[in-house]
């Protein structure tokens, strides 16, 4: 195999016109989401003082997705999928022109922004499981997991480059930092118009009478990769712990605090880069298992490591495992879905997505209290360890899965009662 073999999979940019537009258009919104991110974290810091007014941001952005996923996934599977990302992008859009405008107009306290916020949330959470939908339909099935790989990589540059953008742009002025969302939005409204129709599949003989949202549950391959994802995440998740730790071990430097996630970032990006030998491998459930196993033990490396170079070091390798680790799943989940349940499927893994950390960081943190940090480190990655090994023992589906398989269940993957 060649070293270009082993670099990014570039294959789905080449492949479908669609995707390559959907995929630009993710990469520069996701950039100025992350842009209008920062405006609003300083708008609502500098009206109030208060980092309880900054934590809402997180519950206006959370609560929507919590609540409203579940309806995105229902929608996805009745009604046309382009249709869906179409509006839910005009409702994002909205609340992007609407932050410019309240900015603009010199908005002083917090309530407006947080309400435009949770409005662009719910758009978004009406909208995702749609969206994620939509490389398995518009990509050669070989081609999905490289299709996902390019997308997590757009999230990845965006979470490194946008907040500092943001931050400059905001030092100018702050209406900037959110009128380049507002911009870029209507790049996401073309390239979503022109993708084709997507209705879900109803072809007779699918056997999606015996679905429903139980659906993922009972078929072993989908239940071993979403609760891989819930266990480390909920067992595991670092973020809550590293002020403390690095007030024990680092002097409380600020800069090593912000090198903590950056390491992450840049480990992901890393192996972004180097996913096409990943992309390309047979067994994405054992690559899964593989990854979470490897996340949980590099932050047990974490947890001990007596200087800055190693921490950093261990996280890069969880950051690239995590990455690993998501494109993977991604890739298994929506090629084992059958296309008329693929919108509440998506939807559960999203709600796992965006729940599943927020209550690992609260496991932690509380552990930690109790504990200190180098244990709660110790036990949460030693945890997830633990769950990854019993859940590849009891889920050999999930295991076994060859991504060569067809799209339809085969006799041995269809769901259990």
């Amino acid at each position: 195999m060649t070293l270009r073999r082993h670099l990014t999979d570039v294959r789905p940019l080449r492949a479908s016109r669609n995707f390559r537009e959907i995929w630009a258009a993710s990469l520069l919104t996701g950039l100025a989401a992350q842009i209008a991110a920062v405006a609003a974290l300083a708008q609502i810091w500098d009206h109030t003082r208060s980092p309880i007014w900054t934590g809402a941001i997180g519950l206006a952005q959370g609560i929507p997705l919590l609540l409203l996923g579940a309806v995105g996934g229902s929608l996805a599977d009745r009604y046309d999928r382009r249709t869906i990302v179409l509006i839910s992008t005009l409702g994002q859009a909205a609340a992007a022109a609407a932050l410019t405008l309240q900015a603009a107009l010199g908005n002083s306290g917090p309530l407006p922004v947080l309400a435009i916020i949770a409005a662009g949330s719910a758009a978004n959470a009406l909208g995702s499981p749609a969206r994620r939908t939509l490389p398995v339909r518009l990509l050669p099935r070989d081609q999905v997991a490289a299709g996902l790989a390019l997308q997590n990589m757009a999230f990845q540059i965006s979470m490194l480059v946008g907040p500092a953008i943001g931050g400059l742009l905001i030092a100018v002025t702050l209406p900037a930092g959110y009128a380049a969302q507002a911009l870029m939005m209507p790049l996401a409204l073309v390239a979503a118009f022109r993708l084709p129709s997507l209705p879900p599949d109803r072809t007779p003989g699918t056997k999606v009478e015996r679905g429903g949202w139980g659906f993922p549950l009972r078929m072993p391959v989908l239940r071993g990769a979403l609760l891989t994802d819930l266990a480390t995440m909920t067992l595991s998740m670092p973020i809550a712990i590293f002020p403390m730790i690095n007030d024990l071990r680092f002097d409380g430097d600020p800069r090593t605090l912000g090198l903590f996630l950056s390491a992450i970032g840049a480990g992901g990006i890393a192996a972004g880069l180097a996913s096409g030998f990943v992309t390309r491998l047979p067994s994405p459930g054992l690559v899964q298992l593989v990854c979470a196993a490897t996340w949980g033990a590099a932050l047990v490396g974490f947890a001990f490591a007596p200087h800055a170079a190693l921490a950093l070091a261990a996280l890069a390798v969880a950051g690239a495992a995590d990455t690993v680790g998501v494109v993977t799943r991604g890739s298994l989940v929506q090629l084992v879905t059958p296309d008329a349940f693929r919108g509440r499927v998506s939807a559960v893994d999203h709600v796992i997505g965006v729940a599943g950390p927020e209550v690992g960081n609260m496991r932690g943190g509380v552990l930690a209290a109790a504990l200190g940090a180098p244990a709660a480190l110790a036990i949460g990655g030693a945890s997830a360890v633990v769950a990854t090994i019993l859940i590849g023992v009891t889920h050999r589906d999930l295991r076994q899965y060859q991504s060569t398989d067809t799209t339809e269940p085969s006799a041995d993957m269809q769901p259990t009662m």
